[in-house]
Protein backbone atom coordinates (compact mmCIF):
# COMPACT_ATOMS: atom_id res chain seq x y z
CA UNK A 1 0.00 0.00 0.00
CA UNK A 2 1.30 3.11 -0.94
CA UNK A 3 1.32 6.06 1.94
CA UNK A 4 0.27 9.44 0.81
CA UNK A 5 2.58 11.85 1.66
CA UNK A 6 1.51 16.00 2.11
CA UNK A 7 4.08 17.83 0.91
CA UNK A 8 3.80 21.53 1.67
CA UNK A 9 4.79 24.62 -0.64
CA UNK A 10 4.65 28.42 -0.45
CA UNK A 11 3.11 27.91 -3.49
CA UNK A 12 -0.59 27.07 -4.73
CA UNK A 13 0.29 23.75 -6.86
CA UNK A 14 -1.37 22.86 -9.74
CA UNK A 15 -4.76 20.22 -10.29
CA UNK A 16 -2.14 18.06 -12.52
CA UNK A 17 0.36 18.22 -10.29
CA UNK A 18 -2.15 16.51 -7.81
CA UNK A 19 -3.92 14.07 -9.82
CA UNK A 20 -1.09 11.20 -9.05
CA UNK A 21 -0.87 11.76 -5.43
CA UNK A 22 -5.21 12.20 -5.60
CA UNK A 23 -4.82 8.38 -7.55
CA UNK A 24 -2.70 7.18 -4.36
CA UNK A 25 -5.00 8.24 -2.00
CA UNK A 26 -8.13 7.05 -3.38
CA UNK A 27 -5.94 3.68 -3.09
CA UNK A 28 -5.45 3.81 0.40
CA UNK A 29 -9.01 4.38 0.61
CA UNK A 30 -10.22 1.82 -1.73
CA UNK A 31 -12.92 4.24 -2.11
CA UNK A 32 -13.45 7.89 -4.08
CA UNK A 33 -12.28 10.43 -1.22
CA UNK A 34 -14.66 13.13 -0.75
CA UNK A 35 -14.72 16.55 -2.08
CA UNK A 36 -13.78 17.44 1.85
CA UNK A 37 -11.38 15.16 2.07
CA UNK A 38 -9.29 16.23 -0.99
CA UNK A 39 -9.26 19.58 0.44
CA UNK A 40 -8.06 18.48 3.91
CA UNK A 41 -5.09 16.29 2.33
CA UNK A 42 -3.73 18.60 0.14
CA UNK A 43 -4.87 22.19 1.52
CA UNK A 44 -6.45 22.65 -1.85
CA UNK A 45 -9.53 25.24 -2.39
CA UNK A 46 -13.52 24.23 -3.15
CA UNK A 47 -12.55 24.78 -6.79
CA UNK A 48 -9.06 22.25 -7.09
CA UNK A 49 -11.14 19.72 -5.23
CA UNK A 50 -13.86 19.53 -7.79
CA UNK A 51 -11.90 19.04 -10.51
CA UNK A 52 -9.85 16.79 -8.86
CA UNK A 53 -12.80 14.79 -8.39
CA UNK A 54 -13.23 15.09 -12.01
CA UNK A 55 -10.59 13.61 -12.65
CA UNK A 56 -10.52 10.46 -10.51
CA UNK A 57 -14.24 10.33 -11.74
CA UNK A 58 -12.99 10.22 -15.58
CA UNK A 59 -9.74 7.83 -14.38
CA UNK A 60 -9.62 4.00 -16.64
CA UNK A 61 -9.38 2.80 -12.41
CA UNK A 62 -12.04 1.11 -10.94
CA UNK A 63 -14.83 3.44 -10.59
CA UNK A 64 -15.32 4.08 -6.82
CA UNK A 65 -18.98 4.62 -5.47
CA UNK A 66 -19.33 8.52 -3.83
CA UNK A 67 -19.13 8.80 -0.22
CA UNK A 68 -22.56 10.31 0.95
CA UNK A 69 -21.15 12.88 3.25
CA UNK A 70 -22.93 16.32 3.88
CA UNK A 71 -21.29 19.15 2.14
CA UNK A 72 -18.66 21.22 4.26
CA UNK A 73 -19.97 24.46 5.96
CA UNK A 74 -18.32 27.33 5.39
CA UNK A 75 -17.14 27.02 9.17
CA UNK A 76 -14.93 23.81 8.23
CA UNK A 77 -13.11 24.92 5.46
CA UNK A 78 -9.22 25.23 6.93
CA UNK A 79 -7.64 28.35 5.79
CA UNK A 80 -5.78 28.19 2.66
CA UNK A 81 -3.78 30.45 0.55
CA UNK A 82 -6.34 30.09 -2.31
CA UNK A 83 -9.50 32.37 -1.91
CA UNK A 84 -12.47 29.27 -1.98
CA UNK A 85 -15.68 30.03 -3.99
CA UNK A 86 -18.11 31.07 -2.12
CA UNK A 87 -20.91 28.49 -1.80
CA UNK A 88 -24.67 29.39 -2.14
CA UNK A 89 -26.41 29.46 0.70
CA UNK A 90 -29.20 26.77 1.13
CA UNK A 91 -31.54 29.33 3.07
CA UNK A 92 -33.81 31.41 0.90
CA UNK A 93 -34.45 34.89 2.05
CA UNK A 94 -37.43 35.25 4.08
CA UNK A 95 -39.89 36.68 1.60
CA UNK A 96 -43.05 36.86 3.43
CA UNK A 97 -45.31 40.00 3.02
CA UNK A 98 -45.47 41.54 6.33
CA UNK A 99 -48.74 42.24 7.92
CA UNK A 100 -50.02 45.44 7.36
CA UNK A 101 -49.58 47.95 10.56
CA UNK A 102 -52.62 49.63 10.98
CA UNK A 103 -53.14 53.46 11.83
CA UNK A 104 -53.40 54.63 15.00
CA UNK A 105 -56.98 55.54 16.00
CA UNK A 106 -57.50 57.72 18.04
CA UNK A 107 -58.84 56.71 21.70
CA UNK A 108 -62.22 57.37 22.51
CA UNK A 109 -62.85 58.26 25.83
CA UNK A 110 -65.18 56.67 28.01
CA UNK A 111 -68.16 59.12 28.64
CA UNK A 112 -67.46 61.31 31.95
CA UNK A 113 -70.58 61.65 34.09
CA UNK A 114 -71.88 64.82 34.56
CA UNK A 115 -70.98 65.64 38.23
CA UNK A 116 -74.56 67.43 39.83
CA UNK A 117 -72.96 71.33 41.91
CA UNK A 118 -73.06 70.44 45.26
CA UNK A 119 -76.37 72.38 47.05
CA UNK A 120 -75.83 74.65 50.08
CA UNK A 121 -77.02 73.36 53.02
CA UNK A 122 -80.15 75.31 53.98
CA UNK A 123 -79.71 78.29 57.02
CA UNK A 124 -83.36 79.57 57.06
CA UNK A 125 -84.37 77.28 59.96
CA UNK A 126 -81.80 78.86 62.39
CA UNK A 127 -83.06 81.88 62.15
CA UNK A 128 -86.06 80.68 63.72
CA UNK A 129 -84.37 78.48 65.99
CA UNK A 130 -82.16 81.42 67.08
CA UNK A 131 -85.03 83.87 67.44
CA UNK A 132 -86.32 82.89 70.44
CA UNK A 133 -83.22 82.11 71.67
CA UNK A 134 -82.12 86.21 70.98
CA UNK A 135 -85.43 87.00 73.05
CA UNK A 136 -84.56 85.20 76.05
CA UNK A 137 -80.78 85.71 76.46
CA UNK A 138 -81.57 89.37 75.75
CA UNK A 139 -84.23 89.60 78.33
CA UNK A 140 -82.01 87.84 80.92
CA UNK A 141 -78.83 90.02 80.32
CA UNK A 142 -81.20 93.30 80.40
CA UNK A 143 -82.52 92.51 84.11
CA UNK A 144 -79.09 90.91 85.07
CA UNK A 145 -77.81 94.49 84.09
CA UNK A 146 -80.32 96.05 86.29
CA UNK A 147 -79.85 94.02 88.99
CA UNK A 148 -76.28 95.14 88.76
CA UNK A 149 -76.44 98.46 88.54
CA UNK A 150 -76.40 98.98 85.04
CA UNK A 151 -79.42 101.18 83.57
CA UNK A 152 -79.94 104.73 82.10
CA UNK A 153 -77.21 107.17 81.26
CA UNK A 154 -77.08 110.23 79.66
CA UNK A 155 -75.00 109.63 76.93
CA UNK A 156 -73.68 113.75 76.15
CA UNK A 157 -74.65 115.56 79.58
CA UNK A 158 -74.88 119.52 79.07
CA UNK A 159 -74.96 118.62 75.15
CA UNK A 160 -78.06 116.00 74.92
CA UNK A 161 -80.37 115.14 77.61
CA UNK A 162 -80.58 111.23 74.84
CA UNK A 163 -80.42 108.77 77.74
CA UNK A 164 -79.24 104.64 77.03
CA UNK A 165 -79.83 102.21 78.81
CA UNK A 166 -76.42 100.48 79.35
CA UNK A 167 -77.69 96.56 80.57
CA UNK A 168 -77.78 96.47 76.73
CA UNK A 169 -74.68 95.96 76.37
CA UNK A 170 -74.32 93.08 78.14
CA UNK A 171 -76.08 90.77 75.52
CA UNK A 172 -74.77 93.10 72.81
CA UNK A 173 -71.17 92.22 74.03
CA UNK A 174 -71.31 88.68 75.60
CA UNK A 175 -73.39 86.83 72.89
CA UNK A 176 -72.05 88.68 69.66
CA UNK A 177 -68.80 87.87 70.31
CA UNK A 178 -69.72 84.14 71.55
CA UNK A 179 -70.96 83.73 68.25
CA UNK A 180 -67.95 85.61 66.05
CA UNK A 181 -65.27 83.89 67.73
CA UNK A 182 -67.27 80.12 67.24
CA UNK A 183 -67.73 80.95 63.57
CA UNK A 184 -63.64 81.64 63.58
CA UNK A 185 -62.81 78.41 65.37
CA UNK A 186 -65.58 75.79 62.98
CA UNK A 187 -65.42 77.76 59.36
CA UNK A 188 -61.75 77.12 58.98
CA UNK A 189 -60.58 80.24 58.18
CA UNK A 190 -57.82 81.37 60.55
CA UNK A 191 -54.84 79.00 61.43
CA UNK A 192 -52.34 78.71 64.32
CA UNK A 193 -52.78 80.60 67.29
CA UNK A 194 -55.93 82.62 66.16
CA UNK A 195 -58.19 79.73 65.44
CA UNK A 196 -56.93 78.02 69.06
CA UNK A 197 -57.73 81.61 70.13
CA UNK A 198 -60.85 81.98 68.90
CA UNK A 199 -61.90 78.20 70.06
CA UNK A 200 -61.15 78.51 73.93
CA UNK A 201 -62.48 82.68 73.83
CA UNK A 202 -66.26 80.77 72.20
CA UNK A 203 -66.39 78.47 74.99
CA UNK A 204 -65.32 81.16 78.00
CA UNK A 205 -68.11 83.55 76.28
CA UNK A 206 -70.68 80.77 76.08
CA UNK A 207 -69.72 79.94 79.76
CA UNK A 208 -70.04 83.21 81.00
CA UNK A 209 -73.38 83.66 79.27
CA UNK A 210 -74.58 80.88 80.49
CA UNK A 211 -73.96 81.04 84.22
CA UNK A 212 -75.13 84.64 83.86
CA UNK A 213 -78.83 83.23 82.57
CA UNK A 214 -78.39 81.05 85.63
CA UNK A 215 -77.78 83.71 88.10
CA UNK A 216 -80.46 86.09 87.06
CA UNK A 217 -83.01 83.70 87.07
CA UNK A 218 -82.23 82.34 90.77
CA UNK A 219 -82.19 85.47 91.96
CA UNK A 220 -85.40 86.54 89.91
CA UNK A 221 -86.97 83.69 91.65
CA UNK A 222 -85.45 84.31 94.82
CA UNK A 223 -86.91 88.07 94.80
CA UNK A 224 -83.80 89.43 95.32
CA UNK A 225 -83.88 93.26 93.99
CA UNK A 226 -80.19 93.50 93.24
CA UNK A 227 -77.63 91.02 92.69
CA UNK A 228 -74.90 90.05 95.47
CA UNK A 229 -71.32 92.03 95.18
CA UNK A 230 -69.19 89.20 93.85
CA UNK A 231 -71.67 88.83 91.34
CA UNK A 232 -72.05 92.84 90.53
CA UNK A 233 -68.47 92.83 90.30
CA UNK A 234 -68.24 90.00 87.70
CA UNK A 235 -70.96 91.34 85.46
CA UNK A 236 -69.33 94.96 85.60
CA UNK A 237 -66.04 93.36 84.26
CA UNK A 238 -67.72 91.54 81.06
CA UNK A 239 -68.01 94.72 78.84
CA UNK A 240 -64.13 94.67 79.35
CA UNK A 241 -63.43 91.60 78.78
CA UNK A 242 -65.07 91.19 75.99
CA UNK A 243 -63.21 94.08 74.22
CA UNK A 244 -60.15 92.88 74.93
CA UNK A 245 -60.68 89.55 73.26
CA UNK A 246 -61.72 90.69 70.31
CA UNK A 247 -59.09 92.98 70.00
CA UNK A 248 -56.69 90.18 70.35
CA UNK A 249 -58.92 87.91 68.12
CA UNK A 250 -58.88 90.77 65.45
CA UNK A 251 -54.62 91.24 65.72
CA UNK A 252 -53.93 87.35 65.56
CA UNK A 253 -56.28 86.83 62.22
CA UNK A 254 -54.28 89.89 60.39
CA UNK A 255 -51.00 88.36 62.01
CA UNK A 256 -51.98 84.85 60.41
Amino acid sequence: MTTVTETRSAYPREVTDLIPHARDLAADLGELPSRNKLMTTFKVGAKKANELLAELTTAPAEPPTLPAEPEPTPDTVPDVPEQAEPEPSDVEPDTAPAAPVEPNTPAVAAPVAAVEPEQSPVTWPVLILCLPAFVAIWGGWVEMGRLTGFGKVTLLPGISDFQLNTAITLPIGVETYAAYALFVWLSGRARGEARAFAKWSAIASLLIGGLGQIAYHLMNAWGWTSAPWPITAAVSCIPVAVLGMGAALAHLMHKH
